[in-house]
């Protein structure tokens, strides 16, 4: 607390701050225990971080460094401190001689990072000089991204379970192409305890030690950077199988040795605050936490299997809900057809497809682009994925009673403008939202059916009367999710035309030659040619004579031609047009749009 009570003096004493700041500040300060009072002041906005590191730098009688000023480190350093090691610590290193190194630090008192780098520099001197925290996350950016160092790693998330864990560590760095070896330190400690391992209870107590920390938290970071939406750590026979699912497609990264899976999941049961004690019955829980300056949730779920119990993470970015229609891969013509039907007064918009085709994306995109303060939105979902600001959103407790249905009931006394059902799954839920559009109320939701006329079929197969669906719904969007084409290594080729004859192309001429595009892999995108997914779709307006055929109960196949002479592109006509631009692969849009009969 002296150390604190210094540096607030003579960030007064400097005219940083003014007495009633401090005071203010060292209030804040009791109820943050363990926070510097450099953070508390920095935090309330009274200064930057600049100023409080060069205070603390003459406090303490070391040299204060602005890297902002594009000093460089050398290469020589860089290349003698991994970057895993100085993202974990905040650290710089900027020069080196035969006998010791110059690093620039956030924080002088961390004897961990000081221990480290002695070891990693086999006993050198170690100079410390001050620079801003944020100054030396961004100089790690620049450095390590230059190729002079080794692969990107971040810090670890620290955190108590289920809390979410705060590092700031700026921009996305380049994914690890060996996983194994970010990680392949901190299991040394293991080895000579693996016997030890062969008892829950030795597990349990190896839990919350350092290196099963960082190797649980390594697995998280990587993901996140190697933009993944899901992580599964499954125990095997012999070993932990770690698999990522990246632009939709799973990918084994890593096998962990047996001994670490007892410890390993353990940790992610504690950091999601299930009970670890219990290893019977599947458990779900949550891990919040902060990396990048972005806010993640890690939707978890623990599952026993033969070998040991197996964990899924789903990643949930809260900033890629709020990205706008206009960055989902919508042309033109469909956006302005949705953007037309969201705001209508009433009636029933649906969104179909199967599981991770981005429904929950578009929907909240959607709410997003109509929240305003006029309307009064409520939600129901399982679970409630993204917390948008400003609209009610209602988590499903089948326990307690709240259903679909039930919540819906208690909706319509809530004086709703727009209600947002998750998914219809049964007849109930079904019959209120469609009493729900009847009464005034635009209500959207999702099926999944494999294309949109089949959602006509589906609500009626559910036992919902073809009359109703008429009256209510004004419009379906089918979706599927495409990996786009590295736009780093996209080069061109040229193919028959007639080969494009599955999408429905029709050339000119069968001997006409069409350029199409493909990633040949690289850096940017980890060697698989493709990064980051766009959206498929295909939109159905209803109008009188769709409505009609609904009415008479017509065949699936009537309804469909109906929709397109109606201006409706086929979900294989939408991936066409994106595969002639060089957005996507035809194998791609044939992976994910094309089904048994379609």
């Amino acid at each position: 607390m002296a150390m604190g009570k210094d540096l607030g003096d003579l960030l007064v004493e400097r005219g940083i701050l003014t007495p009633d700041q401090l005071t203010e500040a060292r209030q804040a300060m009791q109820s943050a225990k363990g926070t510097d009072i450099g953070r508390i002041v920095v935090d309330l906005g009274y200064t930057n971080e600049r100023k409080v590191a060069e205070t603390r730098a003459g406090l303490l009688g070391l040299d204060y460094v602005d890297l902002s000023g594009g000093r460089k480190p050398q290469p020589d350093a860089i290349k003698a401190i991994p970057e895993a090691l100085a993202r974990r610590h905040t650290i710089l290193p900027l020069a080196k001689s035969p006998t010791g190194i110059m690093v620039a630090v956030a924080d002088p008192n961390d004897i961990q990072a000081i221990d480290d780098l002695r070891m990693h520099t086999r006993g050198m001197m170690i100079k410390m000089v001050l620079s801003a925290s944020g100054d030396i996350e961004d100089a790690i950016d620049k450095a390590y991204s230059n190729g002079i160092g080794p692969t990107p790693v971040s810090a670890p998330l620290d955190g108590a379970a289920g809390a979410p864990a705060t590092t700031d560590m700026g921009t996305e760095g380049t994914a690890s192409k060996d996983l194994m070896g970010l990680i392949g330190s901190e299991l040394e400690g293991y080895k000579s305890r693996e016997a030890q391992m062969e008892t829950t209870s030795d597990a349990d107590e190896l839990v919350n030690e350092a290196p099963i920390v960082r190797v649980a938290n390594t697995i998280i970071q990587q993901a996140i950077l190697q933009g993944s939406s899901d992580i599964h750590v499954e125990a095997e026979r012999k070993g932990v199988r770690v698999r990522y699912r990246i632009d939709g497609v799973l990918q084994e990264v890593m096998n962990l040795p047996r001994y670490l899976q007892p410890p390993l999941i353990s940790r992610y049961k504690i950091m999601s605050d299930m009970n670890i004690a219990e290893r019977r019955i599947p458990q779900d829980g949550r891990i919040a936490i902060s990396f990048q300056n972005k806010d993640y949730d890690l939707r978890v779920s623990c599952l026993p299997t033969m070998f040991g119990e197996k964990i899924v993470m789903r990643i949930l970015d809260k900033s890629s809900v709020l990205i706008g229609l206009n960055k989902l891969g919508f042309y033109a013509d469909n956006q302005a057809t949705l953007e037309e039907l969201i705001v209508q007064p009433n009636g029933m918009i649906l969104s179909t497809g199967p599981t991770g085709s981005g429904k929950t994306t578009t929907q909240y995109s959607v709410l997003n682009k109509i929240n305003s303060v006029e309307k009064n939105i409520i939600t129901i979902e399982d679970p409630v994925e993204y917390q948008l600001p400003g609209i009610n959103q209602v988590q499903v407790h089948r326990k307690a009673g709240l259903t679909f249905a039930s919540a819906l009931r208690s909706f319509l006394r809530q004086d709703p403008d727009i209600i947002m059902v998750g998914e219809i799954r049964d007849l109930e839920t079904a019959e209120i939202a469609i009493e729900a559009s009847l009464t005034g109320h635009l209500v959207l939701s999702t099926l999944h059916t494999n294309d949109a006329a089949s959602a006509v079929t589906r609500l009626v197969d559910m036992g919902v009367e073809p009359y109703l669906v008429s009256a209510t719904l004004i419009g379906v969007l089918a979706q599927r999710l495409a990996r786009r084409i590295c736009t780093k290594c996209r080069t061109g080729y040229e193919v028959e035309a007639h080969e494009l004859r599955r999408f429905g192309y029709r050339p000119e001429n069968e001997n006409d030659k069409v350029t199409l595009y493909r990633g040949e892999g690289c850096e940017a995108c980890s060697g698989r040619g493709f990064k980051g997914r766009m959206g498929i779709y295909e939109m159905m307006v209803i109008n009188d004579e769709i409505a009609d055929l609904m009415v008479r109960r017509a065949p699936l196949s009537e309804i469909r031609e109906a929709a397109r002479a109606n201006g409706m592109s086929l979900l294989r006509e939408d991936g066409l047009r994106k595969v002639l631009e060089g957005l996507t692969t035809p194998d791609e849009v044939m992976r994910v749009v094309f089904t048994a009969g379609h």
